[in-house]
């Protein structure tokens, strides 16, 4: 397995060509970069200063201007436009953990709420980001533990409406395929990624 810094160096170097060197589909320009916050090397407090010099790097390099986007940002977000943070406690109360996770993740994925796909896509043209200026870093994706929102849901969402090429920071192990922070027992199915995976054993 390479270490944090080899796997930085790789998406560096696929990052400093236009367009990046990762992108398998005009449909989705995207990466996965794994690592293990169970890891001291790989704890997320060193991974996000880690991404933050990897922005600052690429801008400088490209000429492109990174923009780290948080995943726990939208999903904060999600639920305050929803029913409101107040309104899951009130449910987790009467009800348990489990199924104030599971409302949430209707919150994520049902159009009928605020969808992350949606919230992302929101971003992006608030920010007026475009595959010709901008690179998108995607961060803190463990705010979705253990199970609020699936992230391979994320990208077969994404598919045909994403066109600034994207890296999302993914916490997890591998086995066989990502592993979300570990999670994943050997009875559940293998999620689907058709991106190009930074960390994986093969």
């Amino acid at each position: 397995m390479l270490s944090l810094a080899q796997r930085i160096e790789l998406l560096e170097r696929d990052l400093s060509v236009t367009p990046p060197a990762f992108s398998m589909s005009v449909d989705l320009p995207f990466a996965i970069f794994r690592y293990d916050p169970l890891q001291q090397e790989e704890n997320e407090w060193q991974v996000r200063r880690e991404i933050n010099h990897l922005a600052i790097r690429v801008t400088n390099v490209t000429g492109k201007l990174v923009k780290v986007i948080s995943l726990a940002e939208l999903y904060w977000r999600a639920i305050e436009q929803s029913e409101g943070i107040d309104a899951l406690i009130e449910l987790e109360q009467q009800r348990g953990f489990l199924d104030a996770e599971t409302q949430v993740s209707v919150y994520l994925t049902d159009p009928d709420w605020c969808p992350l796909t949606g919230l992302l896509i929101e971003e992006i043209e608030r920010q007026a980001l475009d595959a010709k200026r901008n690179i998108i870093f995607l961060t803190r994706a463990g705010v979705f533990a253990p199970t609020s929102y699936r992230i391979s849901a994320l990208l077969e969402q994404l598919m045909g409406r994403m066109t600034v090429p994207t890296v999302l920071f993914y916490p997890g192990t591998w086995r066989e395929s990502l592993n979300f922070l570990g999670l994943r027992t050997k009875d559940e199915p293998l999620a689907s990624y058709r991106v190009k995976i930074y960390g994986r054993e093969t």
